[in-house]
């Protein structure tokens, strides 16, 4: 019977097996797909990490639902952590990749980190593009995040709040007026979303007449939504218009200051409050790698992988990945991004047993947006659908897609309450102690601070 000391001796001897690395970097809904897509198929010896300066992932087409105070903020974000429990995650923002000795450097909480991969996949996303109209970095609004989302709402009642101070009535409609550039498909529904809110919310600030406030909708060409067809398109703008929307076609807007926006045929809009929901631009991590790019997207051979570059590949909005279904680059949707994620799980493990990888192919399922509460317009499986029955197919398609029952039932019970009930109009300015004796004024600014170029 061997001693302890030998047993101890063969244990250090003994060499811990090479563990294989697969690193994610990006936590939105193509990085968190593949994570868990590909977790249970790996073989012994592989591991997964994904790495993301968010601790969660944001379900974006659900932001507009959070400006109109539909839902609460933290319904729709979901914790990564829950999403993909089987699979390492790191807190933590990418800073270099070395591909020729496949190294990955990121900073975290704890410092600089290095994880060495063995295959990477970049589903990192895009950025916002706020330097493509003059004057939109400084004074406008975007809405890409849970947190712009919620400053948006946050300015909607700030204006409501300031016009029931000042009597000049130049002011209080350039106060009421709230200006949208972009006609897609976050422009319609955030169009529609604060619609709905200012005319709910305006109940409790009696001081406000209805004719006071306006919501303008600016899109460059002659249809909205241009992914629909284009008579989806018209009903949107009507139904956007029924609600009191100005809906502005083939304009496009040429400046924006922190007194309104100057449109390319030389009119001005007084407006105080503009959203912005167009411009994308490229995460500064493409730069660095040297890869060919398509408008800012990598680009990828059919099976997703990116040539040149060994053990690289990319997936989701920063990759232009041709469809196998119709020749063209993928749409940056979140349909797409799962949908590729899915591919690449299937591609990853064929790759790693030695056999053939296949090229991404998808059919559009269909495209919807919301106009507001009980509207909306849809297009499933080359079915048109408008009014009542696409705005609950939309809420039903987003509502399946949250990954646990506790959520979907929170979101659910959100939903049906604002059905019966006016929005919720707390401002939430999330004022520390160290802050509460300065001035209200100096507390929240008039229009948000330029955005650090990168």
């Amino acid at each position: 019977m061997p001693t302890l000391a030998l047993f101890l001796k063969q244990a250090m001897h003994t060499q811990a097996p090479i563990i294989k690395t697969i690193a994610i970097a990006g936590g939105g809904f193509a990085g968190t797909t593949l994570a868990r897509a590909i977790q249970n198929r790996l073989r012994a010896g592989w591991q997964v990490v994904l790495v993301s300066e968010e601790s969660y992932t944001t379900f974006n087409p659900m932001l507009a639902e959070v400006v109109g105070a539909a839902i609460f903020p933290e319904h729709v974000i979901v914790p990564i952590r829950e999403i993909v429990p089987a699979t390492r995650f790191i807190m933590g923002r990418v800073q270099h990749v070395d591909t020729a000795m496949q190294v990955l450097v990121c900073s975290t909480l704890a410092g600089p980190l290095e994880i060495a991969f063995d295959h990477l996949v970049l589903a990192f996303g895009q950025r916002a593009n706020l330097s493509i109209i003059p004057g939109l970095a400084e004074y406008a609004l975007p809405l890409k995040l849970v947190g712009d989302a919620m400053h948006i709402r946050n300015q909607l009642l700030q204006r409501l709040a300031h016009m029931e101070l000042v009597s000049d009535e130049h002011r209080r409609r350039s106060l009421g007026h709230f200006v949208v550039i972009g006609g897609g498909f976050s422009g319609v529904e955030v169009a529609g979303a604060i619609a709905d809110f200012i005319r709910s919310a305006r109940r409790s600030y009696r001081r406000v007449n209805a004719d006071e406030l306006r919501i303008s909708l600016l899109h460059d060409t002659d249809c909205l939504l241009p992914e629909l067809p284009a008579r989806l398109g018209k009903v949107a703008a009507s139904s956007l218009r029924l609600r009191g929307v100005d809906v502005r076609l083939g304009t496009r807007a040429a400046r924006v200051d922190a007194h309104g926006v100057e449109l390319d045929d030389g009119t001005w809009l007084a407006a105080n409050t503009v959203v912005c929901t167009i411009g994308t631009s490229a995460n500064p991590l493409v730069e660095q790698l040297a890869v060919k790019t398509l408008r800012g997207r990598i680009v990828t051979a059919p099976n997703g992988r990116v040539a040149g570059v060994p053990g690289l590949w990319a997936i989701g909005d920063c990759a232009a990945t041709v469809n196998a279904a119709d020749g063209r680059p993928c749409p940056p949707t979140a349909q797409f991004a799962i949908a590729q994620a899915e591919h690449l799980a299937r591609n990853l493990i064929a790759h790693i047993d030695g056999r053939v990888t296949l090229a991404f192919r998808h059919r559009s399922r269909g495209m919807m947006a919301t106009t507001g509460h009980h509207k909306g317009v849809a297009q499933v499986f080359g079915i048109a659908l408008t009014g009542l029955p696409a705005w609950m197919l939309w809420r039903a398609y987003y509502l399946m897609r949250m990954p646990t029952p506790g959520r979907k039932l929170r979101i659910w019970v959100e939903w049906t309450w604002s059905l019966f009930f006016p929005a919720d109009i707390t401002h939430l300015r999330f004022t520390r102690t160290a802050g509460v004796d300065a001035p209200l004024d100096q507390r929240v600014p008039a229009h948000p601070a330029p955005i650090p170029k990168t």
